[in-house]
């Protein structure tokens, strides 16, 4: 569960949350260093990879519009971030200085931008499927750009519109765009924004795919160049060496020992040493998509109490993914998995898997929709999710396995294969 977590390492990685947010460690290796071999020998897996095109775009937006007129929403608002990424092509951070694209469902789509950035707002717009029709509202730092999202809107005729927002626009934001245009209704944006993304096509999917491949590919090496005495920074250091001699940026945080009984980790120093339980969480992104992926195993030899436990978590993984098919309700996949722990031994409830047993993932690494209990969306083919079911018993260890599936046309299937065991993680199950 790498996206919106926020656990930091004394000397490196802090991983997402949101997705996939993935930090990079404090800790770094010059190209030049001495690098294990394992790592040395990775290849790039670039090759093949293709980005999003602009008429895939063009179709996301029209989507958009068939789910605002089903929703009865005249238009939507975009500010930095995925969506806009997702639809625009706009590459976008949050600032105190909005940049906001609207997209309505009759006409020409807007921006509203600070003037001195219109050149790089617009250089990306019109590269995008908003292209050269894109009437473009710039604002001088002593002007209040929300008095133009509302003048956009008169202009166009919606000054008594109702108006999605996009749900993760900062609230100052919509609120003052609400008090400039008090005839309209502001509304949330999230049936457009997660009507769309959460259905991936077989592109979406494919980049997800290749982002998992190199992201195990990744963890594999770093395992095999683990030694006795070795820190936890240091390992996750190679974990990011192996994502990038792959030719991506990655990372992973590692909790050792009792502190992999931390869902989310500690932020304290921890050593590796033989017979110790590593649990490790990260991934990478692939023009823009994710991958997100926990493993777990042992520095030499695993205890048969290790080995009874990974048995149960490997099986609850298996159950949620031969209960993840179309039609199936989001809880029924959690409660498949949570009902093979609680059977063996380690229930009820939340009290050793204390979280969801997957979310929705795409260009962010935590997104709609969840699997989760009192969830009660039928699942659809293209949806991913991750599947990473825990158990962590406090003062002892804790073993999650993650990998990521696509729901198929009858059932569902994981795109990386299933870790074997706490001694051979990455043989094949």
């Amino acid at each position: 569960m790498s996206t919106r977590r926020q656990f930091v390492s004394a000397s490196s990685v802090a991983l997402t949350g949101a997705a996939l947010g993935l930090h990079t460690p404090q800790a770094s290796r010059d190209v030049d260093d001495a690098m294990p071999e394992a790592i040395r020998a990775l290849t790039p897996m670039t090759a093949g990879v293709t980005p999003i095109s602009v008429e895939e775009r063009r179709a996301r937006i029209e989507k958009a519009k068939r789910l605002m007129r089903e929703t009865k929403i005249d238009a939507l608002v975009l500010t930095g971030g995925t969506s806009m990424e997702y639809f625009t092509g706009i590459r976008w951070g949050v600032s105190e200085r909005l940049l906001a694209a609207v997209i309505p469902v009759k006409g020409s789509a807007f921006l509203v931008t600070p003037k001195f950035e219109e050149g790089r707002a617009m250089e990306q717009a019109r590269e995008g499927p908003l292209g050269v029709d894109a009437q473009v509202y710039a604002w001088e730092e002593d002007e209040d750009p929300h008095a133009l999202v509302a003048q956009g809107f008169r202009a166009r005729g919606l000054a008594a519109a109702t108006v999605g927002v996009e749900e993760t626009t900062r609230f100052v934001f919509a609120d003052r765009m609400a008090t400039s245009l008090p005839g309209a209704k502001f509304v949330s944006g999230t049936p457009i924004s997660a009507g769309c993304r959460m259905v991936k096509d077989a592109h979406e999917i494919a980049l997800m795919e290749h982002a998992s491949k190199v992201t195990l590919a990744a963890y594999e090496a770093a395992w095999k160049s683990l030694t006795d005495g070795m820190t936890q920074s240091q390992f996750q250091v190679l974990v990011q060496d192996a994502h990038r001699q792959l030719g991506y940026d990655g990372s992973a945080g590692a909790q050792v020992g009792e502190f992999s009984a931390l869902p989310h980790g500690s932020a304290k120093p921890q050593i590796i040493r033989e017979g110790s339980i590593v649990l490790i969480d990260g991934g990478c992104k692939v023009e823009g998509y994710c991958s997100d992926i926990s493993r777990t195993f042992v520095l030499g030899k695993a205890t048969q109490r290790m080995k009874d436990v990974f048995e149960i978590e490997f099986r609850a993984q298996s159950a949620a993914l031969a209960a993840a098919r179309p039609g199936v309700l989001a809880a029924s996949v959690d409660a498949a998995a949570r009902k093979v722990i609680a059977d063996g031994g380690f229930g009820p409830g939340y009290k050793y898997f204390t979280h969801r047993v997957g979310h929705g993932m795409g260009m962010d690494g935590h997104e709609w929709p969840y699997l989760v209990k009192g969830n009660t969306m039928p699942l659809q083919t293209g949806m991913v999710f991750s599947d990473e079911p825990g158990i962590y018993i406090p003062g002892e260890f804790g073993i999650r396995l993650e990998d990521d599936m696509v729901i198929t046309e009858t059932a569902a299937r994981l795109l990386t294969p299933q870790s074997k065991s706490l001694e051979q993680p990455f043989a094949i199950a």
